[in-house]
């Protein structure tokens, strides 16, 4: 996956979860929950500096996950399409984990 198709696809993802988020019934806990879901997608977008920024999405990442299990865990919600997103989640955390790594050897080795 090159950097373009890497930005498309979170950038995608953002929006998935945000038009998820949009959708959701409203009570106070949902409410919680999807405002930090909301900050944590849309944060992962940020890739200015790769090599130190790398983390940072990671990190991101790896929160979007906790905030949309947490959703999961709620039975008002539909929980196809957050277990979708939480897959998606996972997958671009590996992503970024596995390139921060790369990042982070091949600067040490250069």
């Amino acid at each position: 996956m090159n950097p373009e198709e890497l930005k498309k696809r979170t950038k995608e993802f953002a929006l998935r979860v945000l038009r998820f988020v949009n959708s959701m019934q409203r009570g106070r806990t949902e409410d919680i929950l999807t405002k930090q879901l909301a900050r944590a997608a849309c944060r992962a977008r940020s890739r200015a500096d790769f090599v130190s920024k790398i983390t940072i999405v990671e990190e991101e990442a790896d929160e979007t996950q906790y905030w949309l299990e947490l959703l999961l865990d709620q039975s008002r919600v539909n929980k196809r399409e957050i277990i979708d997103l939480l897959d998606e989640a996972k997958e671009l955390t590996a992503i970024f984990t596995a390139s921060g790594k790369t990042a982070k050897w091949g600067t040490l080795i250069s």
